[in-house]
């Protein structure tokens, strides 16, 4: 048998005994769950190796990846940076943050999975722009480290994730604006092809159809990414259309903070002339001016989920859900008002021309 140094992991005797890291680490914390030949066969190889002196560094320490496939990270992916860490405080884990750069994994799948499991990480939690490419999942699961994908745009059955109901959250933004009197409402949602933006503008789709009221096409557009400068850029040709919009649904915070300026641009005050509805409920919905109204998105339990998920998963045990869908909630703020009185049936604002005397 090859030989290794006195100071070898966790990965490296799950490797030498041809086991998962989940099961050497239940070996280590003396779980019952573990087979007698194959505890033994683990035993042996900590004892030859000297594998003590590791293992209560390896006890006191597990660690998790918490994977973003970004090269810049938005107030949202920092809310949920947040939300993992303060659930692996609770569950007495370290999370290890990293991000999409240069070094991108996707050029070496098996480096990066060798990696990180030889740096002793338990599971890896994912948040990416869609799916993980197919051979970083299989050199995750070469070293046998669970994957979980956490609000993934473009989620996978095969792969166990967390998200939550961005149908009903669209939906029920959308209701609100339309209870308000507004009929002229514009959508700006992120990528278009993105399965969770789909599902915003699914429902609110649904909600103008149920309403009996048009989806025009000029009033639904889709930006790049989820940042502040995309909104204040598709938020000025949205104002620009004639009519104008009197509301705006937002698929993220930053997009609606964008609007927000790009209408105090044109000299449109909120709500009094343009109503607006953002979505997640990230720190920013409270310090826009106005305070933004928007879809509470549950970035604090989706955290815990994932990790809780992640950690059952490194231990071999069962799950509840392969997918789990965690409930939105509008929240009202100071961002929402009635339509314009000078407003038509049609929901297009009159001008001094069209007002009648």
């Amino acid at each position: 048998m090859a030989s290794v140094s006195n100071r070898v992991t966790l990965a490296q005797i799950a490797e030498y005994a041809g086991v998962s890291v989940a099961t050497v680490s239940k070996v280590v914390n003396g779980r019952p769950d573990v087979a007698q030949q194959t505890r033994d066969a683990v035993l042996e190889l900590m004892r030859r190796h000297n594998y003590g002196g590791n293992r209560d560094d390896l006890r006191s320490h597990p660690t998790v990846e918490l994977f973003f496939g970004f090269e810049e990270l938005s107030i949202y992916c920092t809310a949920m940076v947040q939300a993992v860490v303060d659930a692996g405080v609770r569950e007495g884990v370290g999370v290890v943050v990293s991000r999409r750069s240069d070094r991108d994994p996707a050029a070496d799948p098996a480096g990066w999975a060798h990696n990180l499991a030889a740096a002793g990480r338990r599971a890896v939690i994912a948040v990416t722009a869609n799916t993980l490419s197919p051979p970083m999942v299989e050199a995750l699961s070469r070293v046998r480290l669970p994957l979980v994908l956490l609000d993934p745009e473009v989620p996978d059955p095969s792969i166990v994730s967390v998200g939550s109901t961005y149908f009903a959250g669209g939906r029920a933004a959308t209701t609100h604006l339309l209870s308000l009197g507004h009929r002229r409402i514009a959508y700006l949602g992120g990528k278009e092809d993105a399965s969770s933006n789909q599902a915003r503008l699914h429902g609110f789709r649904s909600a103008m159809e149920a309403a009996g009221v048009p989806v025009l096409g000029e009033l639904v557009r889709h930006a790049g990414s989820f940042h502040t400068a995309e909104g204040v850029e598709h938020g000025k040709r949205l104002l620009a259309a004639d009519p104008a919009p009197t509301a705006v649904f937002a698929a993220c915070d930053e997009l609606a903070a964008g609007v927000i300026e790009a209408a105090r641009l044109r000299g449109l005050r909120v709500p009094e002339d343009l109503s607006l509805v953002g979505f997640d409920d990230t720190p920013l919905a409270r310090v826009t001016s106005p305070p933004l109204s928007t879809v509470h998105q549950p970035i604090n339990e989706m955290g815990g989920v994932a990790l809780r998920t992640a950690l059952r998963l490194a231990s071999a045990e069962e799950i509840d859900s392969h997918h789990v869908e965690l409930a939105t909630r509008l929240v009202l703020r100071d961002s929402t008002g009635p339509v314009p009185a000078d407003t038509d049936p049609d929901g297009a604002r009159q001008t001094e021309t069209d007002v009648a005397f």
